[in-house]
């Protein structure tokens, strides 16, 4: 609101009259700027949102795990690690038990860790780096294992990253060895004769399309896979080898038939030490210290801002049935205990 003054002229002699008239301003452009700074602040927000969303994702990768008490003392200074592999070996499982296996590394208060094991098996690039990882860290701090469920192929593969000084326990139930490597291919050259469907691919070599599920194999091609699969599979009999005291190369070679092993068999032919279950192995490993009451710790990977906003659309990609035809079509050896393994 504001006042104006308006001066009427009288009659000569009288005294002029004022009048108050009051006038309203209009107002319509503090709403928009009220608007203005309203949109102003959510752009803030939001971009701020982001920054902070893209600075956790930049250093996602170097922020440690998050431990959680399990067991033992709450107030002991001294701790033992559980390390656990609950899955198939493969991204994205991969990546945090190597970052847990690397922050126990770097922990001056975690004196050992337990290898907890339930696992098929998984990729053989994984599974070798799991193991590599492990040898590095029992170089510094003692390594059990714990077989529980299923510690097969790529399972066992990184139990032998424990080192020969290691003990293995296995869970009476628990089914282990399968010591071999499989490269999953399907021959569906019948069924593209039946209805007529060729494949033509255009490739600058004659092996470019060597698993080619559309044709026969040709016994060059077979030739060449089966060459690249045997390294794989002299290096997991190598690594059983260095790791087993009990058990020469020949001895792996006479087990290396892919066969499941009960935890009876597994001790009778020196695949694992002793049969038990987590405590017993956790007891060993604390005489193996000479802790009375450590505190017993696990860990877990955070989720990320990232993983939580972009959720929904990820778990979108990946029902793609096309990225999942082209997916499966990717070689990929494993050390998987079946036949027909999960593909990730």
């Amino acid at each position: 609101m504001s006042d104006t003054t308006v001066f009427t002229p009288g009659t000569k002699g009288a005294s002029q009259q004022t009048i108050l008239v009051q006038t309203q301003t209009p107002s319509l452009w503090r709403g928009w700027l009220i608007k203005l700074l309203l949109a102003a602040l959510g752009l803030s927000v939001m971009a701020n949102f982001g920054l902070y969303s893209a600075y956790r994702q930049y250093f996602a990768n170097v922020e440690p795990p998050k431990e959680r008490y399990h067991s033992g003392s709450t107030i002991a200074a001294e701790k033992i690690a559980l390390l656990r592999m609950e899955a198939t070996i493969m991204p994205p499982y991969t990546e945090r038990l190597i970052q847990q296996i690397e922050h126990v590394a770097k922990d001056p208060t975690v004196k050992g860790a337990l290898l907890v094991i339930d696992s098929p098996g998984g990729l053989v690039a994984d599974s070798h780096q799991i193991y590599h990882r492990l040898q590095k860290l029992r170089k510094e701090k003692p390594v059990f294992v714990q077989m529980k469920r299923m510690a097969a192929s790529g399972g066992y593969y990184i139990a032998m990253g424990a080192g020969p000084e290691a003990r293995i326990f296995a869970e009476p139930t628990t089914w282990t060895g399968s010591i071999g490597v499989i490269l999953p291919r399907y021959d569906f050259s019948k069924i593209a004769e039946k209805y007529g469907i060729a494949s033509d691919p255009l490739k600058t070599g004659p092996f470019k399309d060597a698993l080619n599920p559309f044709r026969p194999m040709e016994e060059s091609e077979r030739k060449l896979w089966s060459n690249i699969i045997d390294q794989s599979f002299q290096k997991f009999i190598t690594v059983i080898d260095d790791n087993r005291d009990e058990l020469d190369r020949q001895g792996v070679e006479a087990l290396a038939t892919g066969q499941i092993y009960t935890a009876d068999d597994a001790k009778q032919n020196h695949l694992i030490d002793e049969i038990g279950y987590q405590e017993d192995s956790l007891e060993a490993l604390k005489e193996k210290l000479k802790l009375k009451n450590p505190r017993i710790v696990t860990y877990e990977s955070p989720v990320t801002l990232i993983d939580l906003v972009l959720g929904n659309a990820k778990a979108q990609q990946t029902t793609d049935p096309w990225k999942s035809f082209v997916e499966s079509t990717v070689p990929r050896a494993m050390y998987y205990c079946s036949w027909l393994p999960t593909l990730p």
